[in-house]
């Protein structure tokens, strides 16, 4: 291996370490579980499997290149695949709520720009690098102004003989601005327990707080759930 050919291979690496650790620092700081060291490894991993086939010379040894067939396509849809378990690690199911999905997609970004880096295409890996901060850092605080329809799966129990009318339950959702998605109706208890069973909507969270206040004043409710489901 001569001088340059190591130069040029320390240098991708170099470059996929500071791509990673760059994306790895942005998912840490926002207490994603895969985060600095995660992005960094799977980063290089990436460009080091990459550099095996932009370098066949430096493993065939004296075997003649025309001899060998290469597909240097393969190594990246192996890597892709590798990642994709990694990246279904991170992804979790919290009650109603699906968490991990962006840091899972910025896994697999992480080693796309690892292989781009590994086989020497620095400058597209550079701004790709700099476009993926872009949308984790900068999308966030953009999807924070954007009006965004909240959802809530709601439970409410009453005793049968003192159960709420649904038109006074429409009315108090509508009061709270709440919008009813479906409505499902149940008898439980043996007959004793009556459910209504409902997805509703809302453009601002505060209104929960403000519906489940309102909720707590009517003695008819003998229980009730409000769960909010995220986005």
């Amino acid at each position: 291996m001569t001088p340059t050919v190591l130069a040029e291979i320390l240098g991708h690496l170099g470059a996929a370490l500071l791509a990673g650790s760059l994306i790895g620092l942005e998912r840490s700081y926002n207490g994603r579980p895969a985060g600095f060291r995660t992005h960094a490894l799977v980063c290089v991993a990436s460009a080091m499997l990459m550099i095996v086939t932009a370098y066949p010379a430096l493993w065939l040894g004296n075997m003649p290149l025309e001899a060998v067939r290469m597909d240097p396509t393969r190594m990246a849809q192996g890597i892709m695949t590798g990642i994709g378990f990694l990246g279904a690690g991170v992804i979790f199911k919290d009650g109603l709520t699906v968490r991990g999905l962006t840091t899972a997609a910025s896994i697999w970004m992480t080693a796309a720009i690892g292989t781009l880096l590994g086989i020497g295409l620095l400058v597209p890996g550079a701004v790709v690098t700099v476009m993926t901060l872009f949308i984790l850092a900068a999308f966030r605080l953009l999807e924070t102004k954007m009006p965004t329809r909240y959802f809530v799966r709601g439970t409410l129990r009453f005793r049968r003989d003192r159960m709420l009318p649904e038109s006074e339950l429409r009315d108090i959702l509508q009061r709270h601005h709440f919008s009813i998605a479906t409505m499902n109706y149940q008898l439980t208890g043996g007959g004793d327990v009556f459910e209504y069973q409902v997805l509703i909507r809302t453009m601002n969270r505060k209104h929960l707080r403000m519906l489940c206040d309102s909720l707590l004043e009517k003695p008819e409710i003998t229980e009730f759930q409000l769960s909010a489901i995220a986005n």
